[in-house]
């Protein structure tokens, strides 16, 4: 399943160029598979041959779930849990209720392709790194030394020696939501995506440029900025200065990604035939890589580089944590697993090079631990310290 994934600064037209890419892969014969937010779309889309149209409400998500969870509580005793209808959704239910309709599409093999309208950067990003999120969240709650047990306590209620209780409920759910986020592919390239939306004026240039930061802290990055243009030949000062504004923009757009032009229209597209106009056919983006973690070899020690495009000093921190490393940058977070190596190591230093610009990365420098290297293997890495 390819997933393409719009989103950018709010305003930008996001939702429109979604619903215009939904209907151009369909017409190539691809099944595809829109997901949109209640609302976002005005063109009515239901006569579109292999399109199909989900508007992904965060409400009846949760309630959906919580439903299809209730089966896993029955037999626990004193355990009352509310009926779907009376379910809270948590702050980030709606990027939750995309990715949970995600993984049913690709469950349920829906869809060769399926496009998110993932609305606003700060909802994209999160998208993006939701997943990786999940997986942390349950290692913490249940390590492994935890799932051991949990299996042991498993085999001894089912034998009915041990009474079922919320904890066996929990572990019961646990399978098929791991199972879930194996389907996501959304920090893959090859697999998902990523399409920036934006009108090009100087407040955008900022913002896209910490979204391209915060994808690239997940290791995905964008194939393809849709900047939505002035038509050319506008009389008067104003159009020559507003030109002018654009045109700096797209120069710096461009250093983000491929763009591609989106000229703007006096009106809003009217039907599918209009909205699939809007997209150029020209210029297809060349495919990107994923951005991941490398590990140099010097005398004595092992460097780890992360790329983090536009990465500017402030607001980056960087911890270890156990077998982590834990990288803070453009407003996100993510914990990345050290291999068995550099997690005999100790961290000796930190930088972050070239500042600001597209070839910014962050490197980290790792110290092999006596402690825990053998003496031999030691001094094969030219270091007695």
């Amino acid at each position: 399943m390819r997933t393409l994934l719009l989103t950018g600064p709010g305003g930008a037209g996001t939702s429109t160029l979604a619903a215009a890419a939904a209907v151009r892969a369909a017409g190539t014969g691809s099944r595809t598979l829109l997901l949109t937010r209640p609302g976002r779309q005005a063109v009515d889309l239901t006569d579109v041959p292999g399109l199909a149209v989900d508007r992904v409400e965060s409400l009846a998500a949760a309630e959906s779930l919580w439903a299809a969870a209730d089966g896993a509580f029955a037999g626990v005793p004193a355990l009352t849990p509310p009926p779907a209808s009376s379910v809270v959704p948590l702050p980030g239910a709606a990027e939750l209720a995309v990715l949970a309709r995600l993984a049913r599409a690709a469950a349920g093999d829906e869809a060769d392709t399926v496009v998110v309208d993932a609305g606003p950067l700060e909802s994209g990003t999160a998208l993006v790194g939701l997943p990786g999120a999940l997986r942390w969240w349950l290692d913490q709650a249940l390590p492994t030394r935890l799932r051991v047990l949990g299996a042991v306590r498993t085999a001894a209620v089912r034998s009915g020696a041990a009474p079922r209780g919320p904890v066996d409920a929990v572990l019961d759910a646990l399978p098929a939501l791991e199972a879930g986020l194996g389907r996501l592919a959304l920090t893959d390239p090859a697999a998902t995506e990523v399409l920036l939306v934006a009108v090009p004026r100087a407040a955008a240039v900022p913002a896209l440029r910490t979204a391209v930061t915060a994808l690239a802290l997940h290791g995905q990055q964008p194939s393809a900025v849709l900047a939505r243009v002035l038509p050319a030949g506008g009389p008067g000062e104003w159009w020559a200065r507003r030109a002018e504004e654009q045109d700096a923009a797209l120069a710096a757009f461009a250093d983000l990604a491929p763009v591609r032009r989106v000229e703007e229209a006096a009106r809003e597209p009217a039907d599918a035939a209009a909205l699939a106009g809007l997209l150029p056919t020209e210029d297809v983006p060349a495919p990107v890589t994923a951005l991941t973690p490398a590990v140099e070899r010097a005398e004595g020690m092992r460097r780890l580089v992360l790329p983090l495009p536009f990465a500017e000093r402030e607001g980056l921190d960087l911890t270890r944590w156990q077998d982590d490393l834990v990288v803070t940058v453009a407003g996100v977070r993510r914990s990345i697993r050290l291999d068995s190596l550099l997690r005999r190591c100790v961290v000796t230093g930190g930088a972050l090079a070239d500042a600001g610009t597209a070839q910014a990365r962050l490197e980290v420098r790792f110290t092999p631990d006596p402690q825990q290297w053998p003496a031999d293997l030691l001094a094969a890495e030219g270091s007695t310290r």
